[in-house]
C-alpha cells in the first residue's frame, strides 16, 4: 500500500473530525428541537429524543408570533439586500470605468470606512433615525444599511476582469455608460452579483443589536429578537427555544445551502485582480 493513499485517508479522517465539531451546535439545536420538556432539562445533556415531538414547533407559534418575525426579516433583510445591489454595483461601476479628479483617493476613503466598527456609527444612526420619527418603522431597520463598501469592492474587483474589447466595442457602436452598465456589465456580473446577495441577505438576517435598538412594538421585531422573546425568567423550556431557534435559522440554511457555490465563486474569482 502505497504512502499517498494513506495520507489522503488520514487527511479526510481530520477533516470529518474538524466537519463534526463545528456542525456539533447545529446538530445539537437540531435534536434538543425534537425533545420533551423533561428530556431537555435532563443532565447530563441528551443528544439524540426519545421520539419526534411535534408539538414544540406548534407551541413556539403558540408563543410568540414567530410568522410575523420571519416576515418582518425577509422584508428588511430581502430590501437591504436589492438596495445594495443597486447602489453598490452603480459605485462600482464608476470607480472602475469612469475617469473622474481624485478618483483614488475617493475610492481609498470609501474602502476605510470597512475599519470603522458598527458600533461607533450606531448611535449617530440612531439619534438620525430618531429624529426622522423612524422608530419601529421599515425605513428605520433598512435605510442605514443601503450602501456597502465592502459590496462596491467586490463589484469593482470584478468589473476590472470584463474584457476591455467588449466594452470598447460598445462604445464604437454608440453605447453610453448607463446602456453599457445595464445591457453588458450587469448580465456579465452574475457570480459577483449572486455573491453580493448571498452574503448581504444573511448579513442582515442574522442582525441583532440594530433592530433590539430601535423597535418596541412586537409587531416590528424580527427573528433574531423573537428567539429571546421564547425565554422567561421564571423557567425555560430549552426545547421549545430550540425548536424556535430551528424555525428562525432555516430560511437563512435553505439560501446559504443554493447560494454557497456562487457565494466562493464570487470571492475568489473578485480577488483574482487588483
Amino acid at each position: 500500500m502505497s504512502i499517498r493513499p494513506v495520507n489522503q485517508t488520514i487527511l479526510y479522517i481530520l477533516l470529518g473530525i474538524a466537519a463534526l465539531i463545528i456542525l456539533f451546535p447545529l446538530l445539537f439545536t437540531m435534536s434538543s428541537a425534537f425533545m420533551s420538556s423533561a428530556e431537555s432539562a435532563t443532565y447530563p445533556p441528551r443528544l439524540l429524543p426519545s421520539g419526534l415531538h411535534w408539538d414544540n414547533f406548534l407551541q413556539v407559534v403558540d408563543t410568540v408570533p414567530v410568522i410575523r418575525f420571519i416576515t418582518n426579516s425577509f422584508v428588511v433583510s430581502g430590501s437591504i439586500m436589492l438596495g445594495q445591489l443597486i447602489t453598490a454595483s452603480m459605485a462600482a461601476y464608476a470607480f472602475a470605468f469612469l475617469r473622474f479628479p481624485g478618483k483614488a483617493l475617493i475610492f481609498s476613503l470609501f474602502l476605510s470606512t470597512m475599519m470603522i466598527p458598527w458600533e461607533v456609527t450606531m448611535i449617530p444612526n440612531y439619534l438620525t433615525v430618531r429624529s426622522w420619527h423612524w422608530l419601529d418603522s421599515y425605513q428605520g431597520l433598512i435605510v442605514p444599511f443601503l450602501a456597502s463598501a465592502f459590496g462596491t469592492f467586490l463589484l469593482r474587483q470584478y468589473f476590472l476582469q470584463l474584457p476591455k474589447e467588449l466594452l470598447e466595442a460598445a462604445k464604437i457602436d454608440g453605447c453610453g455608460h448607463l446602456r453599457i452598465f445595464a445591457q453588458l456589465v450587469l448580465p456579465l456580473s452574475g457570480p459577483s452579483l449572486a455573491t453580493l446577495a448571498v452574503y448581504s441577505f444573511l448579513t442582515n438576517w442574522s442582525n441583532y443589536l440594530w433592530p433590539l435598538l430601535i423597535t418596541n412594538k412586537e409587531s416590528m421585531r424580527t427573528v433574531q429578537i423573537g428567539i429571546g422573546m421564547l425565554q422567561f425568567e421564571e423557567v425555560t423550556a430549552w426545547n421549545v427555544v430550540m425548536a424556535g431557534i430551528v424555525m428562525m435559522l432555516l430560511p437563512s440554511l435553505l439560501l446559504l445551502i443554493v447560494g454557497l457555490k456562487p457565494l466562493v465563486r464570487g470571492i475568489t474569482a473578485g480577488a483574482l485582480k487588483g
